[in-house]
């Protein structure tokens, strides 16, 4: 978080303007650069409305945490409240969402979706949004994980009008999630007395929240067994939401309409492309829409079959390659969900592929062809091999050829990392991605970046957090080389070697050798920690826990380690 006091500090800090000018300061020391200039107002303008509030109705030593970080993942409420409650005495949190709208509209097709006249997409309705906190919050804080009446959301829009915002209200359903204009302060001021003590300070449970153990993030391939045949799903927050409830509202449509449309998903790696496809899948797949995941990365794609499909063979041919639209027939889906769009392919054929379906013809076509509403999830910044073009121009040209329509959703906050912003961006600018160069890293509390001075001590590093539940993996650069796989029951070759340290690249096939799982398999299968894979795809891998070998001047060994849970 970046502030924390009670209702009765804020409001003199707020008054005196020294709260802007602290939190901004947090902000650029937290994140290295400065606050947009929606959230520097909402600062300005939304923070102290709010604790006037909370002095009027008595409330001044409830504590006040500003711009919460969620757990594990980028996102922050614009305020936490913590308290007790009136009448159980417990710990009782109330999650704000602030909103300076004047007035908004309910999406014609879909209320957990609103118009406001700033944006010129929908945006997620506010009572939807606080209450995707509140749920995530359970979910993943050990204070309120068993206690999940604690946790209340409310979205307060001060400068709005009963009539501007009355449509919105229709989905109101919980605690967890409701609505409060300017114009009913006095029923606001009554929640809030409801829900948190006038009699007590909110500093123990402040503490409690703020202590409370990380519930463990649930791995996405363990639950995509869930995620498809049954109705176990992850919280989706923010414009995850939207991009989710954009891209079914559209199936829909199309559905009903018999048109075709085009939908591409951008967002860099971490902000939960696949966890959305998986739960669009999910849906069509239960409400009878005709649909196909499909993706280039063959490792992904034998993972899904495998664990999602564990029962159900008609699970597993959900799954499918992106080549594999050739011969398809055209919108013979409702739905094409193709993940990992950026690895599309100028051409499906290969060199197995028949002379009769030779045709030159572009992948991106195939994949529009095939389905009334092909969806396309990419990251520009990952190119993985030559020849891979999936990028949204590519995609908004070959639809707008044909005169489809195409919509365009951003995702930005990320998942991965611990929610760590400052990593993300310290990668990017590392990797040359974003202009300005290399920056130092600044420890931010959520990420750990580790030099080993040897292979044997990043490795013991890892086996230690292995221990104690983690996945980890070993990832390498291409200087070794790839030895042919042994026989059945001999060793796997010590490829790659340094100093005294070696171990074997990761198998090539699709069987398992030696106790080494098969290639598709390594990143996820626990045997796959006693060997390493190439960074950067190299045979379809992917990887979390990197080990590169740069100049001998760079470090004592040779090694820099860069770990991720």
């Amino acid at each position: 978080m970046l502030f924390r006091a009670t209702a009765k500090t804020v409001a003199v800090m707020a008054f005196d303007g020294s709260l802007f000018l602290h939190l901004t300061d947090q902000f650029v020391h937290m994140h290295g650069y400065r606050p947009s200039t929606s959230e520097a107002r909402s600062w300005e303008r939304s923070i102290p409305v709010l604790a006037a509030a909370f002095n009027d109705a008595g409330l001044g030593d409830v504590e006040m945490m500003l711009e919460y970080a969620l757990p594990l993942n980028s996102k922050r409420a614009d305020v936490v409240l913590a308290g007790v409650h009136p009448a159980t005495g417990e710990p009782s949190y109330v999650v704000v969402e602030l909103k300076q709208w004047s007035q908004a509209l309910p999406h014609e097709d879909d209320p957990a979706l609103c118009h406001v006249d700033a944006y010129t997409h929908p945006v997620l309705n506010p009572i939807e949004q606080v209450h995707r906190y509140c749920g995530y919050l359970v979910n993943f804080n050990g204070a309120v994980a068993e206690h999940g009446h604690r946790a209340n959301g409310v979205a307060f829009l001060h400068n709005a009008t009963e009539f501007g915002v009355t449509g919105l209200r229709e989905i109101e359903r919980d605690g967890h999630g409701l609505l409060f204009t300017g114009e009913r302060r006095g029923a606001f001021l009554d929640h809030l007395r409801s829900k948190l003590s006038d009699k007590h300070p909110g500093a123990r449970a402040a503490d409690e929240l703020r202590d409370g153990a990380t519930v463990r993030s649930k791995q996405l391939m363990s639950v995509a067994a869930e995620e498809v045949r049954e109705r176990t799903q992850f919280v989706l927050l923010d414009e995850q939401q939207v991009a989710y409830r954009m891209v079914f509202n559209t199936v829909q449509k199309a559905k009903n309409a018999d048109r075709k449309e085009v939908v591409i998903v951008t967002g860099g790696f971490g902000t939960g492309k696949s966890v959305i496809a998986l739960q669009l899948l999910g849906e069509l797949y239960r409400r009878g829409v005709p649909a196909l995941h499909a993706t280039g990365f063959q490792s992904f794609t034998k993972t899904m079959r495998k664990i999602a499909g564990a029962r159900k063979r008609e699970v597993q041919d959900l799954f499918k390659y992106s080549n594999s639209c050739m011969t398809a027939e055209k919108n013979s889906l409702g739905a094409l969900i193709c993940d990992e769009a950026h690895r599309i392919r100028e051409t499906s054929a290969n060199r197995y592929t028949r002379a009769a379906l030779r045709t030159g013809r572009a992948q991106i076509d195939e994949l529009i062809d095939v389905a009334y509403v092909p969806v396309f999830f990419l990251d520009e910044h990952q190119v993985v091999r030559p020849g891979e073009m999936g990028t949204v121009a590519d995609i908004k040209k070959a639809a707008a050829k044909r005169s489809i329509p195409c919509h365009v959703v951003p995702l930005d906050s990320q998942f991965r990392c611990g929610g760590s912003d400052a990593y993300l961006r310290w990668v990017v600018r590392l990797l040359g991605l974003e202009a300005g160069g290399p920056v130092v890293w600044e420890p931010d509390g959520r990420m750990q970046l580790l030099v080993a001075v040897s292979p044997q001590e990043m490795e013991a590093f890892l086996e230690a957090r292995r221990t104690q539940g983690y996945g980890a993996r070993v990832s390498a650069g291409y200087c070794w080389r790839w030895s042919p796989e042994p026989k059945p029951g001999d060793p796997l070759a010590p490829d790659v070697v340094i100093d005294d340290w070696a171990r074997p690249w990761n198998l090539r096939g699709d069987h398992s050798v030696s106790g080494a799982p098969p290639a598709a398999l390594w990143a996820t299968d626990p045997a796959g920690f006693g060997q390493a894979a190439g960074v950067g795809g190299r045979r379809g891998q992917g990887s979390r826990t990197r080990l590169t070998e740069g100049p001998r001047s760079a470090l004592p060994h040779r090694q820099m380690v860069s770990a991720e849970r």
